[in-house]
């Protein structure tokens, strides 16, 4: 029985480093065991709750952040490598939603991917100068959408940035935005 319990502990170590933002409900699955076997095995190992190491990620990307503040950033940042790539996770609720059909109104999903472009940007100030999206299919309350922005092309001061956003494997939106970077002083002049 030992044996057992220490192969599900170090197989769940082995899933949360690959996957670090996997629910308990998904571990339960994956490891065929109950939500509360997890539970007892996350905490046996000192491993925080699905929110704890959400907010412990995104601390620590914030802190890169430079031409917005971090409550300005829609949905948690996950990633921030600033001119490369960025990755950001919205959990939908339903006051996102429309009432009658339950599914995410459109403005939070071009809201994330437009705040995770600008976040890419390496500038006092980072613009939409433009964007071209695509709605691929809905979202309904209580998912998690997974963003990820990529920078296609920097010309100039403009910044061409991809992002893709995606619940679970499937594709829901997909944008590319135009950034202008912008040096900004502050009137700090007497």
């Amino acid at each position: 029985m030992t044996s057992t319990r220490e192969q599900r502990r170090r197989q769940l170590q082995t899933l949360l480093n690959e996957e670090p933002f996997l629910t308990d409900q998904q571990i339960a699955e994956r490891l065929d065991v109950s939500v509360a076997t997890v539970r007892l095995d996350r905490m046996a190992l000192g491993i925080p709750e699905l929110r704890e190491r959400i907010k412990s990620v995104a601390k620590k990307n914030y802190a890169k952040l430079r031409a917005m503040e971090d409550f300005e950033v829609i949905g948690e940042l996950i990633d921030l490598n600033i001119g490369q790539h960025a990755l950001s996770l919205l959990t939908t609720t339903q006051d996102m939603t429309f009432k009658r059909t339950d599914i995410l109104r459109g403005h939070y999903l071009f809201a994330q991917a437009n705040s995770l472009a600008v976040a890419l940007v390496d500038a006092d100030v980072a613009l939409t100068a433009s964007a071209q999206i695509r709605y691929l299919h809905p979202v309904r309350s209580g998912e998690r959408v997974v963003a990820k922005a990529e920078l296609i092309k920097k010309q100039g001061s403009r910044h061409t940035i991809s992002v893709e956003s995606r619940v679970n494997q499937r594709v829901v939106f997909r944008g590319e935005f135009v950034i202008a970077a912008l040096d900004y002083k502050g009137s700090d002049s007497n």
